[in-house]
């Protein structure tokens, strides 16, 4: 076929290829009728897609819509950009989204290689029991709800009988700080604590990653005179760059989800100023006012952000060390 579609023009050259292109589709399709029983197993997967992924797109209209709940989506007039336009117009989105790019960008900054150095350093463990308990302790904060962990930092920072405020005021002779109540502070909560619940969890990719790295590259240093350091080095971290480069890119995407979970069990509104994201604002306008379209223009606007983000830093990363996504 590739001499045929060298002596073609370019027209029936296309032609070709996208019938070897259908051609290979079908290829593949008899291959998965000789596995049923595992293609059975993946059509609830499918499914879960299409019924939770797919068809709510549809929702998607109503951002450019003037959405009335008594004439439903299709009955509901177009309004073009309006909710947009709206949306940009009002200083409480703004602010949601500087303090979205703010949280997201110190987490991406300070959280983003914290699993990385914990794998390294737990990679470096030779007293495999040990290991393993600290590889269990690092995991169960995962487990916890940001209702527990909330709960917890409440009390933990608490200005009256948190164990924070009594090492600051009676063993450091300080003020006591109002952590969940203070601008300046609020951040900081957020950010150590999101590390705090995700570093083990996020750390088993960077595990399972070392643990397919040869062990004969390591006795090729080690006769070479290498020491630790420089292994993990020039071997360990070489080797963990194409996960991290993908790790990073979908991370990238996510930059406009601050994440809601967190912020909607530990802020209040003493601290909207500093830590009102994207996310909890849809709750509060979209829901709270029932103002259906407009949150879905924000929801769109968000996922649009997220995509461009993605591809523009798997491109940055494919042409700074050829690993990307696709």
């Amino acid at each position: 076929m590739s001499d045929q579609i060298m002596k073609m023009s370019d027209g029936r050259e296309i032609k070709l290829i996208k019938v070897s292109k259908i051609r290979k589709f079908f290829n593949d399709f008899k291959l998965y009728k000789t596995h049923n029983a595992l293609a059975v197993m993946f059509l609830p997967v499918i499914l879960w897609f299409i019924i939770f992924k797919y068809v709510p797109m549809y929702g998607l209209t109503m951002a450019f819509k003037d959405y009335k709940i008594s004439l439903g989506i299709m009955g509901s007039p177009w309004n073009g950009i309006e909710n947009f336009a709206k949306m940009f117009s009002t200083s409480t989105f703004v602010r949601a989204i500087r303090n979205t790019v703010i949280i997201s960008s110190l987490k991406l900054v300070l959280g983003f290689p914290m699993p990385l150095i914990f794998a390294l350093f737990l990679n470096e463990i030779r007293h495999l029991r040990y290991k393993k308990i600290i590889q269990t302790i690092s995991y169960l904060p995962h487990f916890l709800s940001w209702v527990v962990i909330a709960g917890l930092f409440y009390q933990m920072l608490s200005p009256t009988s948190g164990i924070v405020n009594y090492i600051i005021k009676d063993l450091l002779g300080g003020k006591a700080i109002y952590f969940m109540g203070s601008n300046d502070w609020f951040r900081t909560v957020l950010v150590v604590s999101a590390i705090w619940q995700g570093v083990g969890w996020s750390s088993i990719l960077y595990l399972a990653a070392l643990a397919g790295i040869s062990p004969h590259l390591y006795e090729a240093a080690v006769c070479d005179g290498a020491n630790r350091w420089q292994m993990m080095w020039y071997i360990t971290l070489p080797s963990l760059l194409p996960t991290i480069s993908i790790l990073f890119i979908l991370r990238v995407g996510y930059l406009l989800s601050a994440g809601f979970d967190q912020i909607f069990n530990m802020y209040n509104t003493a601290v909207y100023e500093t830590s009102d994201i994207i996310d909890t604002y849809v709750y509060r306008y979209g829901l709270g006012k029932m103002k259906y379209a407009a949150g879905t223009a924000i929801g769109l606007f968000k996922n649009i952000i997220g995509f461009a983000l993605v591809i523009i830093t798997n491109a940055i990363s494919k042409k700074i060390s050829d690993n990307g996504i696709w």
